[in-house]
């Protein structure tokens, strides 16, 4: 196989409604977050890891062609076929040795906006608070109506914006329209559903605004 070129995606993802992608906690403090958002070390900004939407689009993509694993429904598909395009586009699951390999898709970190960004500061020098919000959500004790097991969600609220870009590596037998058109289905994929937990409860409603797609070619 011979690397023919690169096809590159960029544009803004937007959020909609407030959108988790959770982050692990070690500490439990009082009167703290229960589940925080992942963050970079450094700035402690938000940011979407490319691994949250890379595996969102090749879920729904799996769903949408009904391919899974022949060994276990509720793994990823790891048939390996060439003419799988789930496992061309993501690679086939725990199978180094597939026909398609290598992967063809590279999702990158997202990042805020310079505009989001702004906001972010802003927040935080001119009024002390964070740009992220917390959404308080509890159960119903069916019997009595009463609320119980409140909990304390971190969000990045509706309207913040980051960069993305998506990495399609082409090869000499592969069909680079067909890869670029699957790709842009599984961002579709994605609007129609959500990105990060809790979606069927309204969070994660993301949109796209794509770029022309630049291409590399040798």
């Amino acid at each position: 196989m011979v690397l023919k070129e690169f096809r590159t995606i960029r544009g803004v993802l937007v959020c909609k409604t407030g959108l988790h992608i959770g982050a692990g906690k070690d500490t439990i403090e009082i009167g703290g977050v229960d589940a925080p958002i992942v963050k970079h070390p450094i700035t402690q900004e938000p940011y979407i890891p490319g691994s949250s939407l890379k595996g969102r689009m090749r879920s729904l993509l799996e769903k949408r062609l009904n391919k899974f694993s022949d060994r276990d429904p509720h793994e990823p598909c790891n048939c390996g076929r060439k003419d799988c395009i789930v496992c061309k586009l993501f690679g086939a699951h725990k199978k180094p040795s597939s026909e398609v390999a290598p992967t063809r898709v590279i999702v990158r970190d997202a990042y805020l906006t310079k505009e989001t960004r702004e906001q972010f500061q802003k927040m935080l020098t001119e009024k002390g608070k964070s740009f992220l919000e917390i959404k308080a959500e509890n159960m119903v004790d069916r019997q009595t109506g009463v609320a119980t097991n409140p909990r304390f969600i971190e969000r990045i609220p509706a309207g913040a914006a980051f960069n993305f870009e998506i990495v399609i590596q082409v090869f000499d037998n592969d069909n680079s329209e067909e890869l670029e058109s699957k790709v842009k289905e599984c961002l579709s994929l994605v609007e129609q559903t959500y990105l990060g937990g809790s979606g069927s409860r309204g969070y994660g409603q993301v949109g796209f605004t794509l770029e022309p797609t630049a291409v590399v070619r040798f």
